[in-house]
């Protein structure tokens, strides 16, 4: 009898409430500009040639435009000049600067 008891008690604990599992965090959805308007523009040609590191996401994420966007700024200020490239990888493309190059 001692063991139909024991038996019922240890079943009954595992029968309690089902774990709820969390909904995890929910990240706001980033409202970047897909357009390239004046002021934006403005921007991209007088900070981002400061900028010791450029890539697209830091673009994306500094000046809050599209992928798109930022790949196109980057082509036109390698095209005028204004930064060169540093690693040309498949996925990523890294520049920096253009510093004036000193001549010995």
């Amino acid at each position: 009898m001692a063991k139909k008891s024991e038996a019922a008690s240890s079943t009954q604990g595992k029968v309690g409430k089902k774990k709820k599992w969390s909904k995890g965090k929910v990240k706001d959805k980033a409202q970047h500009a897909v357009i390239c308007d004046k002021p934006t523009f403005d921007r991209i040609i007088k900070e981002v040639p400061t900028f010791k590191m450029i890539s697209q996401s830091v673009l994306i994420d500094r000046l809050k435009i599209n992928g798109s966007l930022a790949r196109v700024a980057i082509s036109h200020l390698t095209k005028e000049g204004l930064i060169k490239p540093i690693i040309h990888h498949n996925g990523q493309l890294i520049y920096t600067r253009a510093t004036a190059e000193v001549e010995a």
